[in-house]
């Protein structure tokens, strides 16, 4: 796809949403006339003048228009209206005009084969649908795999323990701990990728039947391969050595940052001298109606795949390649060699993407870093972890009477005690003196960096850079200080430059991150939602350079949206959800700006300033005040439900020790299972204790509205870090459902996130991959608006696809990678959207056979 707009009135020849053409005979003043009575009916007006702009003069925003377009797709004799077109052309006589000049040429397809390349190769027709036998088989299947596993990390873990608390003497337990942490890297390091070639061989291109043998085999090495401990070395050439290990062809000099890890390696070539920057997704399958589809992913040399980018199955970049960050390449785009790309789905850019310049990186500095690496996990990390236990066992009093045969020590009221305390200084002495950490080490690596130096991979620089990041960006506490007035002076400590600060008590959402905050500028007045990466930091192959990274004032920053050193924004602008930053042009201000690649938009709109007048003066400070009252205590409920999920986390710990000493290692087992369960038990409860005092619902509201303010702490107390566990499997259905949502039978989820769980209903069979999110609400600087969505049954949200409040994907429907569906749309039954923002693309998905 090209993202041209002149192929929307052809017809879609994959049979899913007719193309609407205009009648013979139609003319120009009979569609304009139609059009501006729908738009009349949809806002309930009289009559719409021709040369009114929707949002200055009729005040219309994107909701009313979204319906309007939806509305429109309704009618056989109007042409396909998408709201890449409303924006381009805000009245209805421009509108007309242009839907008319494009129903006059003839229609193209929507990405030539000169830059298309080829589909990706048929696979042989899937078996027959597993059915229901093959859904609770497959579950039964993957949950016997899960005890199997933790009954051999119990067996090994046991063993290790014991022979470390027999040592003499502190060197002697630290030898031991150290043969021991090697041994069981090793192990862990090793048993994925052996795994993989033992139940897999290669990878090829083809169909697996979701919840048939065949998937269960493709979810254990998916499962095992993202588990393994090398994944912690993304950024380094060992991370690389390990996709090689699996099977990658992956060159010389290559640079992998992304954390979301290729799991069919062998369809994964990348190119010499080629960097995959961060938040990229590679993974070479996705999952598709009731199955998954596995296909090549090609970088040749010299490639660069920017930040939050996602490249479906069938794609490639030729040699010398760039593709933008916040970009996507569908099925079967390819890049020519040396050309610059970018947008959602990717189109040949006005520009030259800029790369960092290359430096001196040979094959023994990589190599000295690798073995400073593995030396420093073998020696001082795994130590610490392991021989600490080990020691913690031998020695703590409470402990080593539960490990000693005798009267149980789980009916004292000392031992809960204890546990209890222990918890407690976990939470709350242990988290606050991270913040003298986060105060001291970070800013003194700092000042071993200059910004706007390049610096050679893998030395000295790059450590610190790499420490600096990992230390500053805590997800723990950004949740806590996040959404309230707290975040400001807690990314103030961390290093952000944020001027004069304009207190709202929603400064920023519970998720930012950067790479350094050192060099994060954050201007006056501005608001930022969930989600920003502040992308300060470039990489090539061979070298890095740290840059400011200045965000203007008085902005207001949407969701998921990545934030280039480069990026050309300025004062008073609009950054929608998932929004591609400009890196060239002019500097943009006074703007909205939407989609990938970005285009203008009206800054605000007339409903939006429904609450300005909570922005200044005393309905401002009281609001703010009993803001920042909930907020606390919101906070307090967050830490007060972390103190007690430790708390028992310790005591299913503590009670697997004491059965130990009558079963052995299965009681550790059974342990490490009931971590996993009861954390989940626990978390649920906690949600649907929140949501029983104010349930979530369609909303419109200031953010100094108690009902908002419900909202945050819905958003802060609970947890979602525990589903990763079920991705992929038939229980994640369950703890939907156990949630609050709708949910229908046999939807496979991979990986999707649900930000308002009961507002949200999916139909059966629904296929949600990897990345992809439902969000049921929208904040835009003072105003907070929310509403329902709902998934239909048999659709596929593709890898990285957003869909916003007030959505209805009709059954059948598909929403390509990386989409961005906007509020209030209606997606028809079986049709194919996608893009960002997403219309509905005429060519049909590749049909296998």
């Amino acid at each position: 796809m090209t993202g041209k707009q002149v192929a929307t009135l052809a017809p879609d020849p994959g049979g899913g949403e007719t193309g609407h053409p205009e009648p013979s005979g139609a003319t120009a003043a009979s569609a304009e006339e139609a059009l501006a009575r729908v738009l009349a009916d949809v806002m309930h007006l009289d009559h719409v003048p021709a040369d009114s702009r929707f949002f200055e003069d009729l005040g219309a925003d994107s909701l009313v228009m979204a319906h309007f377009c939806a509305r429109v797709r309704k009618r056989a004799d109007l042409p396909h209206v998408s709201m890449k077109d409303v924006y381009a052309h805000p009245t209805v006589g421009s509108l007309t005009l242009a839907l008319t000049a494009q129903a006059a040429g003839a229609p193209v397809a929507p990405s030539s084969p000169a830059r298309s390349g080829p589909a990706p190769a048929r696979a042989p027709a899937p078996a027959a649908p597993a059915g229901r036998s093959g859904y609770v088989l497959c579950g039964t299947l993957q949950l016997l795999a899960f005890l199997a596993y933790s009954c051999l990390i119990a067996f090994v873990g046991v063993r290790g323990y014991e022979w470390i608390s027999a040592g003499s003497g502190v060197l002697d337990v630290y030898l031991r701990s150290v043969v021991f942490g090697g041994a069981v890297f090793l192990g862990l390091s090793a048993l994925p990728i052996a795994v993989k070639w033992i139940l897999v061989g290669r990878w090829k291109p083809t169909t697996i039947r979701i919840w048939s043998p065949a998937y269960f085999r493709f979810w254990v090495v998916k499962t095992l391969v993202r588990s393994d401990p090398l994944v912690l070395f993304v950024g380094s050439p060992v991370y690389t050595l390990y996709l090689r290990a699996l099977g990658a062809r992956t060159g010389s000099r290559v640079a992998i940052f992304s954390r979301h890890v290729p799991v069919c390696t062998d369809l994964l070539t990348v190119g010499d001298s080629s960097v995959i920057r961060k938040d990229s997704y590679l993974t070479c399958y996705r999952a598709h109606g009731d199955v998954i589809e596995t296909g090549a992913v090609t970088l040749g040399k010299d490639t660069v795949v920017a930040e939050a980018s996602v490249l479906d199955i069938g794609t490639s970049l030729g040699d010398g390649a760039r593709l933008a960050h916040a970009s996507a390449l569908h099925s079967g785009q390819s890049v020519p060699a040396g050309e610059h790309w970018h947008g959602s789905p990717a189109e040949p850019a006005g520009s030259e993407y800029p790369v960092v310049e290359p430096a001196a990186c040979g094959p023994v500095r990589r190599s000295a870093h690798s073995v400073v690496q593995l030396l420093s996990a073998l020696l001082v990390y795994l130590p610490l972890a392991v021989g600490g236990t080990g020691i913690l066992l031998a020695e703590a009093p409470q402990l080593g009477a539960v490990l000693e045969p005798g009267p149980t020590v789980l009916t004292s009221w000392e031992f809960y005690r204890d546990g209890l305390l222990a918890s407690f200084v976990i939470v709350f002495v242990i988290v606050p003196l991270g913040f003298l950490v986060l105060a001291t080490v970070p800013r003194l690596l700092s000042r071993t960096l200059t910004p706007d130096r390049v610096y050679p991979l893998y030395g000295f620089h790059y450590g610190a850079h790499r420490a600096i990041t990992l230390l500053t960006n805590r997800r723990f506490l950004t949740r806590l200080f996040g959404d309230s007035s707290a975040v400001v002076p807690y990314l103030r400590l961390l290093g952000y430059d944020l001027s004069r600060v304009e207190q709202t008590g929603s400064n920023f959402g519970t998720e930012v991150k950067h790479e350094t905050p050192f060099l994060s500028t954050v201007g006056t007045g501005t608001m930022v939602a969930d989600g920003l990466s502040i992308n300060n930091a470039e990489y090539s192959s061979t070298s890095f350079r740290v840059s400011r990274t200045a965000i203007g004032p008085q902005n207001f920053l949407g969701n998921r949206i990545a934030y280039p050193s480069r990026g050309r924004t300025g004062a008073d602008c609009l950054l929608a959800t998932k929004v591609m930053v400009p890196v060239d042009g002019e500097i943009r201000q006074g703007v909205g700006l939407l989609g990938s690649p970005s285009f203008e938009i009206p800054r605000s709109v007339r409903r939006d300033s429904s609450f300005d007048h909570m922005k200044h003066g005393e309905e401002r400070t009281s609001g703010l005040a009993g803001k920042n009252r909930h907020n606390g205590a919101t906070m307090g409920l967050y830490l007060l439900v972390r103190w007690v999920f430790v708390f028992v986390l310790s005591l299913v710990v503590s009670g697997s020790a004491e059965l130990y000493t009558s079963v052995g290692s299965v009681a550790i087992a059974l342990g490490n299972v009931l971590v996993v369960l009861a954390g989940a038990a626990y978390f649920i409860v906690v949600e649907r204790a929140v949501t029983a005092v104010c349930p979530p619902g369609p909303l419109f509201c200031s953010i100094y509205d108690p009902r908002f303010w419900q909202r945050e702490r819905y958003w802060k107390v609970p947890s979602e870090t525990y589903l990763r566990a079920f991705d992929g499997t038939p229980f994640k259905s369950l703890v939907w459902r156990l949630l609050g949502v709708r949910i229908g039978r046999g939807v496979f989820d991979d990986g999707c996130s649900l930000t308002e769980r009961s507002m949200v209903a999916i139909g059966d069979g629904a296929t949600l991959n990897t990345g992809s999110v439902v969000q049921c609400h929208s904040q835009e600087d003072g105003a907070f608006k929310s509403d329902r969505s709902a998934i239909g049954a048999g659709c596929t949200l593709g890898v990285g696809a957003f869909v916003h409040y007030g959505v209805t994907i009709g059954a059948g429907a598909v929403l390509a990678p990386d989409s961005f569906l906007m509020k209030g749309e209606t997606v028809p039954p079986h049709a194919r959207w996608g893009g960002n923002p997403a219309r509905r693309l005429e060519q049909p998905a590749p049909a296998r056979s």
